[in-house]
């Protein structure tokens, strides 16, 4: 009912689990795919695994519970975001929105356990990791560290006074530079090299 109230938004299909999601992605077009975790059949994580593999939509992961293990299972299946179920009508769209638009969206709670996860699981950033990052620009490391501290590229545009396109540009050639996959890993790179400590946040948050 929330979305499609929307005028901007259309619901194209519902799936009662992971393998009618599958099926239904198959026969119909989507931008941005919402997932359960927890489903018969085929849990979501598996579902997003499947869905990021063959090139489908983005996908957020909408759930109940609160757990490291689920956000980081989620991350690592390819979703582009990361929301609990008693996120208000406003955050859902706006995180709709983002992924849909390229950005990453984790739900504030996780976010901090789940850097701290991803520590865990990455290769020791090192001296490689900080050469990396000397590799960029002034302006490119200031975007990384806005990135880094929740900002969206709107937020960032505004920040910086430029256009949100050229936040884009910026986001681009760091992701090329790093090597990285999307915004997600590029915040755990900002983390693990120290480019923004623990605790720091945006205006934003």
């Amino acid at each position: 009912m929330v979305l499609d109230a929307q005028p901007d938004i259309e619901v194209v299909g519902e799936a009662a689990d992971g393998v009618q999601a599958l099926d239904l992605l198959r026969v119909t077009r989507a931008d941005v795919v919402l997932m359960d975790v927890r489903m018969p059949r085929m849990d979501g994580i598996e579902a997003t695994r499947r869905v990021v593999a063959a090139a489908g939509p983005k996908v957020i992961i909408l759930t109940t519970f609160d757990l490291d293990e689920y956000a980081f299972a989620a991350i690592k299946a390819g979703a582009g975001g990361f929301l609990l179920k008693d996120a208000g009508p406003a955050q859902l769209i706006e995180a709709i929105k983002a992924v849909h638009s390229g950005d990453a969206v984790v739900a504030p709670s996780t976010t901090k356990r789940l850097l701290d996860r991803f520590a865990l699981h990455l290769p020791d950033a090192g001296e490689k990791a900080t050469g990396a990052l000397e590799s960029l620009t002034d302006r490119e490391g200031e975007v990384l560290g806005l990135v880094a501290r929740g900002m969206s590229n709107a937020e960032i545009a505004g920040r910086l006074y430029v256009s949100e396109a050229t936040v884009k540009t910026h986001m681009g050639r760091i992701l090329m530079k790093l090597g990285l996959r999307d915004r997600v890993q590029a915040v755990v790179f900002a983390y693990e090299t120290g480019l923004v400590k623990s605790g720091q946040r945006g205006d934003s948050l």
